[in-house]
């Protein structure tokens, strides 16, 4: 029996062992390649997303696919040949150009309070201060005090409009009370004796102790232009007109008495005895400063100088210098009160 292997059966064994090792190699490299590495076009992942072991499918751009359910990397290798499971998007396969960005416009806080830059539409504001009458007026009358209430609508953070009442008041100057004591007493003093008038004040003596007030109350129609500032400071402009309404009266005082289940007592009133009136278009302007405590409120204290100027028609009347050549019938004894009227206020309020 021959023991020694052919040379056909050694070239035989060598040949298929060749094959089997060639073999074994090419498994192993199609094994160690990635589906990612042999599509050119597949898009670049971060390296946060690639540490990962699990890959969620719909939070890429290149998946239409709806599911929630997250793929394994099994899946994703599997991702070419499940067509019914996932579609690429050709779109999203560039890998050059980065991805487009989001843009963002202003916010738009448009809603039935807000304007669209987010300023409150409505506005309101009360305050209160003094009243200083200038120019000619000021020869009649004496500074007192002022009121505001108004409300309005801002059509954005620059520009409103505010509906406002005006409540001023005013005392009268010492030279202005004695010479309506003079016109008042002039009947009784140099025309009573020959009976053209009747005493007006107490005994024959005629009128003492006058005193008398003045004030203003109007409704106007206020643009307000808000100036650009920061912080917690705020300026603004304010100009317009409306209505006024003028009145004067003279007082003297009177005793009353006042009864109670305890008996009864007297005090002293200031009654009118003659008033005049006068209605004129006007027209106002000035300028505020405001102060908010805080950037997320609307409140904001505010500080305004204002001047107003009042058209009055002038009504001829009785005066010192015409009292002795007047007729003792007419009404209007003071025509200063329809003069022009001309002051500035001084208000401290909130804004809100």
């Amino acid at each position: 029996m021959n023991t020694k292997p052919s040379f056909f059966g050694i070239a035989c064994r060598l040949t298929a062992f060749t094959f089997l090792m060639a073999g074994t190699a090419s498994l192993m490299q199609a094994q160690q390649s990635s589906p990612i590495e042999s599509n050119p076009k597949a898009p670049l992942f971060l390296a946060s997303n690639a540490a990962s072991t699990k890959l969620a499918a719909p939070s890429y751009s290149i998946f239409s696919t709806s599911s929630s359910s997250s793929s394994s990397s099994s899946d994703f290798d599997a991702a070419p040949a499940d067509s019914a499971r996932f579609k690429l998007n050709p779109d999203a396969l560039d890998s050059s150009q980065p991805p487009p960005r989001r843009r963002y416009g202003r916010p738009n806080y448009a809603d039935a309070h807000s304007n669209p830059d987010g300023s409150p539409k409505y506005t309101f504001m009360v305050g209160a201060g003094m009243s200083t009458p200038i120019g000619d007026t000021h020869f009649y009358q004496t500074p007192s005090y002022d009121f505001q209430l108004g409300g309005g609508r801002n059509f954005n953070k620059t520009v409103g409009v505010m509906l406002q009442f005006d409540y001023d008041h005013f005392g009268l100057q010492g030279a202005t009370i004695a010479n309506q004591e003079y016109i008042y007493n002039y009947c009784t003093v140099a025309l009573n004796a020959g009976g053209y008038c009747a005493p007006v004040g107490p005994g024959s003596g005629g009128i003492t102790q006058l005193d008398g007030n003045n004030h203003v109350w109007s409704f106007t129609v206020d643009p307000t232009f808000t100036l650009a500032t920061e912080g917690s400071l705020g300026a603004y402009v304010v100009v317009g007109g409306g209505f006024y309404h003028k009145v004067t009266n003279f007082t003297l005082p009177q005793t009353q008495q006042a009864c109670s289940l305890y008996g009864c007592g007297y005090y002293t009133v200031f009654a009118n005895i003659d008033h005049y009136t006068s209605n004129a278009a006007g027209v106002n302007g000035g300028f505020g400063l405001t102060y908010k405590m805080s950037k997320f409120s609307n409140e904001r204290f505010f500080v305004e100088g204002r001047y107003v100027f009042m058209a009055n028609e002038n009504r001829p009347g009785v005066t010192t210098a015409t009292v002795r050549n007047s007729s003792l019938t007419a009404t209007n004894l003071y025509p200063a009160n329809s003069h022009r009227t001309t002051f500035i206020t001084i208000t401290f309020g909130l804004r809100f």
